[in-house]
């Protein structure tokens, strides 16, 4: 177990889990002046942060769902956050992350896509969000790497990226500069609960001490619902989805793509090294973290359908991750039912998008204003107990003006 810095007195915040969302809560609440201890079972940022693409998308990323409609407010909000969020990051820490604002192409390949990219504008059009239809001669003058059988083309112009690899190490960078401690390899945790079992009192740590807190955040992503020491009934509803994606390297280096290109079954977002991320498979197989070749052949098969010139790419990694998904696919963020117990957790494919909302909410709960109305959208309690239908009726009115 590595540790940085050791206190024998109570911590203010702990936060289990290192990935970009822990990372992100433990900078932000130590900003607001409470002390906070990050402890992170492996290493940091190793799992589902690490294989993100890190598209900050939330025009292309709309599916005709309502937990997209319902999550779009956030992923709007938090899309907005993110420059001054990687400026910050860069001004502390030192670390560009790699934020690109090149927007994101959606291409059609044949007639049936076409009409489906059709009913995508109308769609999004309907929500109030920015998206522009181009010609296939627009879209090969933006992107002349496209394959010459386009047939009509989306442009979300506000959509962006930024290489989670990257911005997980500028935060930690940032925590550990602006006094987090921060400790790895503490193996598996459980929350402390007190006699009474009306609040926490910290996490016990694998060697069985404890680790005593004023408050607890769960960052744990996929593995929030297996955290030991809670009773089934607060438990929350977050499975595994599991994703493959590629990461591979043109050896000529950075320019064939500008920016991030989607097509029917994948995406392909450009680094500013030369180097591309292909994604992703979408995949309900529980925990497991193998990599299949079906899904390596049918993610380059598509991608050098969409963009030719992939195939003199080299192949450096095939990656494997779990998403955190939840029923309606929304996050979980806000105080539980036990007193001191807060949720960070559940972020399915948006988490590297939602880290920058993610970190203010759960600050401003953790501080006692949690007065943000975009905390009803993400509410623990809309899945249990009697506070479920108010949740969904004001998620009803937020999100009514967006359709």
């Amino acid at each position: 177990m590595a540790t940085e810095s050791h206190s024998e007195r109570p911590t203010d915040v702990l936060v289990v889990g290192g990935g970009i969302i822990g990372l992100a809560v433990a900078w932000r609440a130590r900003q607001r002046g409470l002390s906070v201890c990050l402890i992170e079972r492996h290493a940091i940022g190793a799992g589902a942060s690490r294989v993100a693409a890190g598209m900050l998308a939330p025009v292309s990323e709309v599916e005709f769902d309502q937990a997209r409609r319902k999550t779009l407010a956030l992923a709007l909000s938090s899309a907005d956050m993110w420059p001054s969020f990687a400026a910050e990051l860069a001004e502390l820490a030192g670390v560009d992350v790699g934020l690109r604002r090149a927007g994101t192409l959606m291409v059609a390949r044949d007639a049936d896509e076409a009409r489906e990219l059709e009913r995508q504008l109308a769609f999004r059009q309907s929500l109030d969000v920015a998206v522009s239809r181009l010609l296939p001669s627009q879209a090969r003058e933006r992107e002349p790497a496209l394959a010459p059988n386009v047939r009509l083309a989306l442009l979300a112009d506000g959509d962006h990226s930024v290489d989670p690899v990257l911005a997980v190490h500028a935060l930690l960078v940032a925590c550990r500069r602006s006094g987090v401690e921060v400790v790895e390899h503490a193996g598996d945790v459980a929350v402390a609960v007190d006699a009474e079992g009306g609040r926490v009192e910290g996490v016990r740590l694998a060697d069985g001490s404890l680790r005593a807190a004023g408050q607890v955040v769960v960052a744990m992503g996929a593995w929030s619902a297996l955290l030991d020491g809670l009773p089934e009934s607060l438990r929350v509803p977050v499975r595994p989805v599991k994703g493959q994606i590629l990461r591979l390297r043109d050896p000529a280096g950075p320019g064939l793509l500008n920016g991030a290109v989607r097509g029917a079954g994948v995406y392909i977002v450009p680094r500013n090294d030369g180097r591309y991320v292909v994604g992703a498979s979408m995949e309900e197989r529980g925990f497991d973290l193998a990599a299949t070749a079906g899904v390596v052949h049918e993610l380059l098969r598509h991608a050098r359908d969409l963009v030719p010139g992939i195939s003199e790419f080299q192949l450096e990694e095939v990656c494997v991750g779990l998403r955190p998904g939840t029923p309606d696919n929304a996050p979980l963020i806000g105080a539980s039912e036990l007193q001191g117990l807060v949720w960070a957790c559940g972020h399915y494919r948006n988490g590297i998008l939602l880290s920058p909302l993610t970190a203010a909410l759960t600050a401003g709960v953790l501080t006692g204003d949690p007065g943000d109305p975009l905390l009803a959208l993400c509410d623990p309690a809309r899945f249990h107990g009697p506070d479920a239908d108010a949740g969904l009726a004001l998620e009803r009115q937020l999100t009514g003006s967006r359709g």
